[in-house]
């Protein structure tokens, strides 16, 4: 497993299910080209791109250009590092025929290409040092913002506070609170929710 530091953008579920098992860094979905409209996801990713950089790996059509193109216009270029697959003819297992263009994307790709990609697109690898206390989905539930008595109100001023999307899982926000914010900073924010309420 390949640890990286930047948060890695791909188009969709599919995606991001093949590079989960090749690297350990936050990967983000676009939904295709429903990032044109989603400007809280678009405010999300540029946070992202600011706070830890992020690497762009979209399918080699046209739709994974397009995509490409229109974060590229919206985020400062210093936050952006770009991994290109190669166009490769075929289809995906899971599909029953091959995409318009009859490229694979970047979930039919073998494993090895896609390392090669990133070793072009020269990802930082990340430390393994640990820089503190993880936030965890125990703390999440003690501080009760799943499976408690007022948690969606709670839960929702979290992400506000550190403008997340509304639609996170609470895995997803775990690994997203651990980008933004240290053990300290969560437990700060923990006590100005609680002081509101």
């Amino acid at each position: 497993m390949i640890k990286i530091k930047e948060a890695v953008i791909v188009e969709g579920k599919y995606d991001k299910i093949k590079l989960s098992s090749i690297i350990d860094a936050p990967i983000i979905t676009t939904d295709g080209f429903s990032i044109f409209k989603d400007k809280e996801k678009q405010k999300f990713i540029r946070n992202l791109a600011e706070k830890r950089g992020i690497l762009i790996l979209t399918d080699s059509d046209s739709a994974g250009l397009m995509i490409r193109s229109f974060l590229g216009g919206s985020i400062k270029k210093e936050y952006i590092k770009h991994a290109y697959i190669p166009e490769l003819y075929g289809k995906e297992k899971r599909k029953a025929q091959a995409s318009a263009e009859g490229l694979l994307g970047v979930e039919g790709v073998r494993d090895s290409v896609i390392i090669d990609c990133l070793e072009r697109a020269g990802v930082t690898a990340e430390s393994s040092q640990n820089t503190g206390e993880s936030i965890t989905k125990i703390d999440l539930y003690d501080d009760g913002f799943f499976g408690r008595e007022n948690c969606t109100e709670k839960r929702k001023l979290l992400l506000e506070k550190v403008s997340l999307p509304s639609k996170l899982s609470t895995n997803a926000l775990v690994q997203m609170l651990n980008v933004f914010l240290t053990k300290d900073e969560y437990k700060k924010i923990v006590k100005e929710i609680e002081d509101t309420l």
